[in-house]
């Protein structure tokens, strides 16, 4: 098993009293209530070494450092996820927006939103929450 494949091929289920427990006030605020951080707020967001982003909630790999890229918003951004399954997307509609949010297929948790201005070649920004992220060094 390569350092990017999920090691758990199930959701991860938790009760809100067991999230709050494992995670910090703002991770939690924004993996399990889908907030959002304030541009340049979050650990690792302007990390350029070489590594794994994983999910902060269940530790799944999500994005490589490889396909991390400085896209100006003061949020991590990357072109595309670690693997095609690692994470799920979904609309949101939400403050009058039309937006495409982006959530950890293992457990669920919010981690950003995936928008069409990115660099080629597929033109995808993702756009996460840096809370909601882990780096793993190589």
């Amino acid at each position: 098993m390569t350092s990017t494949e999920s090691k758990a091929p199930f959701k991860v289920i938790k009760t809100d009293e067991e999230w709050r427990a494992l995670l910090t006030p703002d991770q939690y605020r924004i993996t399990r209530q889908h907030g959002t951080e304030r541009a340049f707020s979050s650990p690792d967001f302007d990390t350029s070494r070489p590594g794994v982003f994983r999910c902060v909630c269940c530790n799944r790999p999500l994005y490589r450092s490889t396909d991390k890229y400085e896209s100006g918003t003061g949020w991590p951004s990357f072109t595309r996820p670690a693997s095609a399954s690692a994470v799920n997307t979904f609309p949101d509609h939400s403050y009058g927006m039309v937006r495409t949010e982006v959530r950890c297929a293992d457990c669920d948790a919010h981690l950003g939103h995936v928008f069409p201005d990115g660099p080629p070649p597929a033109g995808l920004r993702y756009c996460m929450n840096g809370h909601a992220l882990v780096y793993d060094a190589d």
